[in-house]
């Protein structure tokens, strides 16, 4: 029997995958266009009418009230103001260009730098732990290297919640305990916090020749709800270059491609932030493409890594060598891009949809038959730079900016990437977005030792070269 310290695994929330999904699909948006009425009444910055929504609950039909809000002259032509919510003079500009059109070409599009109650908002306040309290060291039990998950959240030394967790101060008091997460992580695990804490160690912001921005394997990003102005000024500088203007539009806080779109209609992105908030996306119009054999064509794919959160001061990170792949269905091309199975590769969740299954073993060997020229470990050693400056910029500002230090915790997420070609044919790694508690359930049936393995090297300090990459 092996002497170290034995643990036990409390797994809270139940709550299963499917009903997150279903819980996301019912917040979704829905757009309808109006009848040829509705649909002849104009935009007006000084309207005489207004147009609501009305529900009538009994059998779930919506209609919109339109009523007047000013006397009117006979023949005088009803109008309404579609952005009534807006009040500021610039952004009513941006939002008003689907019916007006605007120059924003004198109005600097460099990103802004929000404080911390930016990166508050929203949220509910984390307490921090108390660090005096892991002053000496704490006593290793002297029993076997087995885990057992338990029902009593009291008797368990970790607990590896599904749910976020707010109090580490309580929790310090308990310092033999461990947690699944680090204070203050979801400045990773949110895209509009995801792109500012990326940028911090830039030199400089964009190559004023190409616009390319800064850090190279950050796709340009934009926050459509702090950077409205911004993001249209850089929209039409690369029209005025010639440059490509495809965007991807997220929400914040949302997976699976859901109410998500492509489009580079200006006059539509303009729309969207209605809706929710959102980030506008450089689309990647140059993707590195995939054969596969039973599609006649070459598909987009992506590449997700799991990456392990030991220790923020030092900081300590993992990434576990086997990756996930995702294919698209259909082959890729800079067009169609309501067409799901051509533009995105999650597939899990898409009724009818086929589902590629590819060990990474097995996609190297075909890498190396479809790219010759580029060995598959010299793209692993940008994409593992790029995730270790991603964790450094991480903790370059304390809480609630970055990452806050908990000797109790340990953390687990997951990380989407892409792969695209640059004009020098050099291949660029781009980092999609970064998942907390993400679905293991593949990486189990991969690997049957997948959690055993992340329990031994978070918990037991059991190295496994052959299985985790140091950063």
């Amino acid at each position: 029997m092996n002497c170290v310290r034995k643990y036990w695994m409390k797994c809270g929330n139940t709550q299963t995958r499917t009903q997150l999904v279903a819980e996301n699909i019912e917040r979704l948006p829905v757009w309808y266009i109006m009848d040829e009425v509705g649909s002849a009444i104009q935009h007006n910055d000084k309207p005489n009418f207004r147009m609501v929504p009305f529900i009538y609950v009994n059998d779930q039909t919506t209609y919109s009230l339109i009523f007047p809000i000013k006397d009117l002259l006979f023949g005088e032509v009803v109008c309404r103001d579609c952005i009534e919510n807006i009040k500021e003079e610039q952004e009513r500009m941006a939002y008003a260009l689907p019916w007006k059109e605007a120059s924003f070409l004198e109005f600097d599009f460099n990103h802004l730098k929000p404080g911390p109650d930016y990166f508050l908002s929203g949220h509910i306040k984390e307490s921090l732990p108390v660090l005096e309290n892991f002053a000496e060291a704490i006593p290793k039990k002297k029993i076997d290297t087995k885990f057992e998950i338990i029902e009593d959240e009291n008797e368990a030394d970790i607990l590896w919640y599904t749910k976020h967790f707010k109090q580490f101060k309580e929790l310090s008091e308990t310092p033999q305990k461990f947690i699944n997460q680090f204070p203050f992580e979801y400045i990773l695990t949110i895209k509009d916090l995801l792109c500012i804490t990326c940028r911090r160690r830039q030199p400089k912001i964009h190559d004023t020749l190409t616009l390319d921005t800064f850090p190279t394997w950050l796709p340009t990003t934009y926050n459509l709800k702090t950077e409205l102005m911004q993001f249209v000024s850089y929209y039409q500088h690369r029209s005025e270059k010639g440059l490509d203007n495809h965007w991807i539009i997220k929400p914040f806080n949302l997976a699976r491609g859901l109410d998500t779109h492509i489009t580079n209609n200006l006059s539509y992105i303009m729309r969207l932030p209605s809706t929710g908030p959102k980030i506008a996306q450089k689309y990647i119009e140059k993707p590195v493409l995939f054969h596969r054999a039973e599609v006649p064509g070459k598909v987009k794919f992506d590449v997700r890594y799991v990456l392990l959160l030991k220790s923020v001061k030092p900081l300590e990170v993992y990434i576990y060598r086997n990756f996930f792949l995702r294919f698209a269905n259909k082959p890729f091309e800079l067009n169609n891009f309501d067409e799901y199975e051509k533009h995105f590769t999650v597939m899990n969740y898409t009724e009818g949809a086929v589902l590629k299954h590819m060990l990474c073993a097995d996609f190297k060997i075909h890498w190396t038959e479809q790219y010759p020229s580029i060995s598959w470990d010299s793209v692993e050693e940008s994409v593992f730079s790029m995730f270790k400056e991603m964790f450094e910029c991480a903790i370059i500002e304390s809480g609630p900016c970055g990452i806050a230090e908990s000797p109790q915790s340990r953390a687990l997420y997951a990380a989407d990437i892409m792969l695209e070609w640059k004009q020098d044919g050099v291949i660029q790694p781009k980092l999609l977005e970064v998942n907390w508690t993400p679905d293991c359930k593949r990486a189990c049936l991969y690997y049957k030792d997948f959690y055993n393995d992340i329990f031994k090297l978070l918990f037991l300090d059991e190295s496994n070269n052959d299985v985790f990459k140091k950063l």
